[in-house]
């Protein structure tokens, strides 16, 4: 017993400079080497998994980017995920961008999925169609006429010469729709100006403190599904089966919070043992 005391009074008197250390470590090492700790998807997770599962092999899918470096931890993760479980089940995929930055986080997970994972061919099975400025404008762009909005894609390329393209004018021409949403325009655009007026079916994938304002459209059932995070994106990696940077984030965050537990926990003993070590003298 007094082995144990003398354990935990050490870790309380533990100079600051070791838990950092400590903690530093604990994030960084499961990012290079993930646990692989158990995951369970939640419901909403499981209806954006099967939304998309249940699509019929060659289906046209739009997928938007409007997130940036900032949110790319939680956002990003969705994003890789969605995308190779749209290419490994032969979907058509057309990516477009209603942030600025996200083209750049868009030409990261298409260079990385599509090109080097899955080998595909631009412009037969993606396209990168790239940012416009506007924001719900666009939207409203997609839905009457994207060939004239986007008469050209991200890389230069006349929309016209694509052979994806072909048979693609409006948005109502797509079989579903999938946003990574990190704030305004994003996905709430997305529903109020594109899925809801054309009838195409869409989900989302957002930062975790925008679940709340996005939820409403889910439960509603105008959204199909909602992928919440970087647990989200762990979820889904869980669901496709290829476990990515979402699940050794969620490996380095769940751990990291373990520490810091045990940490308040030791250093909360370790204080009641000083103060009653004190009141016998």
């Amino acid at each position: 017993m007094k082995k144990i005391t003398n354990f935990i009074l050490k870790i309380g008197d533990m100079d600051r400079r070791w838990i950092f250390i400590i903690i530093a470590l604990v994030v960084l090492l499961p990012l290079f080497f993930p646990i692989g700790l158990p995951i369970r998807p939640t419901d909403s997770t499981q209806t954006a998994y099967d939304a998309m599962d249940n699509l019929d092999p060659g289906s046209k899918v739009l997928v938007s980017c409007e997130y940036g470096p900032s949110t790319k931890p939680e956002v990003h993760p969705m994003v890789y995920a969605v995308l190779r479980h749209l290419f490994k089940n032969g979907h058509k995929v057309y990516i477009t961008c209603l942030w600025p930055d996200g083209q750049f986080m868009a030409e990261e997970a298409i260079e990385e999925i599509a090109e080097q994972e899955f080998n595909l061919t631009y412009g037969k099975d993606y396209v990168l169609l790239g940012f416009r400025p506007g924001n719900e404008a666009v939207v409203k762009g997609i839905v009457s006429n994207i060939r004239k909005l986007y008469s050209t894609d991200a890389r230069g390329t006349l929309t016209d010469k694509i052979p994806m393209m072909e048979g693609i004018n409006q948005l109502a021409d797509f079989d579903f729709i999938f946003t990574a949403s990190a704030g305004y325009p994003g996905t709430v655009e997305w529903v109020q100006y594109g899925a809801d007026p054309t009838g195409v079916p869409m989900s989302t994938g957002v930062t975790s403190i925008q679940v709340n304002e996005v939820m409403p459209y889910v439960q509603s059932g105008q959204v199909k599904g909602i992928l919440a995070g970087m647990p989200g994106a762990a979820e889904y990696e869980k669901l496709v089966g290829v476990p990515g940077i979402g699940t050794s984030g969620m490996d380095a965050q769940s751990i990291a919070h373990l520490v810091i537990v045990l940490f308040i926990i030791f250093g909360n003993v370790a204080f009641f043992i000083e103060r009653k070590r004190q009141k016998k003298y």
